[in-house]
């Protein structure tokens, strides 16, 4: 890989990363100004819980995801992109859980550093793992693609019949999803 494709890639994950920095930011508001709209709710946080949070950093990269798959020229883009986005998403309740097992408290300026921290995973996961050339087989972007539908079925899913699990859990509202 040249320097100048080197330097194209890494604008496509800073890019990648301000959009979907900015997407969520406002995707945790969405809800509320769309009169919480049951359509908006599957796509954009509905309560506090971890898991709506999580749809904030997955959406935004899924949406561009789907628009880098016709914009880019890469032999590994949906492998690369399926494991950085699901490594991505999962960061954000270990980092959560983490930091506010320690402290046993948590913060809005801590929380939204880990969902920052979490969106440049990401990024800088899928441009480390999209220089190394490998993931390119068949197999591999079939089962990248797979991977990103799964996780926004269960999302879209798990919004509407949450399991009772923690995760799942807004303490503050005391609900599950869309209702208790």
């Amino acid at each position: 890989m040249g320097v100048a494709a080197r330097r194209r890639e890494w604008y496509w994950a800073l890019g990648g990363f301000l959009f979907t920095a900015a997407a969520g930011a406002a995707l945790h508001f969405l809800w509320g100004w769309t009169g919480e709209s049951r359509i908006a709710a599957a796509f954009c946080s509905v309560n506090e819980s971890v898991w709506e949070h999580m749809k904030l950093l997955f959406f935004p990269a899924f949406l561009l995801s789907m628009a880098e798959v016709w914009l880019r020229d890469s032999r590994n883009f949906l492998a690369v992109r399926g494991v950085s986005l699901w490594i991505g998403t999962a960061l954000i309740p270990v980092l959560y859980y983490t930091y506010s097992g320690i402290v046993g408290f948590h913060t809005l300026w801590a929380d939204i550093a880990v969902f920052l921290v979490s969106v440049a995973a990401v990024f800088l996961l899928d441009w480390c793992l999209g220089r190394t050339g490998r993931f390119t087989s068949g197999w591999q972007q079939a089962a990248g693609l797979a991977a990103l539908w799964a996780l926004a079925l269960l999302f879209v899913l798990w919004t509407y019949r949450p399991p009772r699990l923690p995760l799942f859990w807004d303490a503050a509202a005391g609900v599950y999803g869309l209702a208790s």
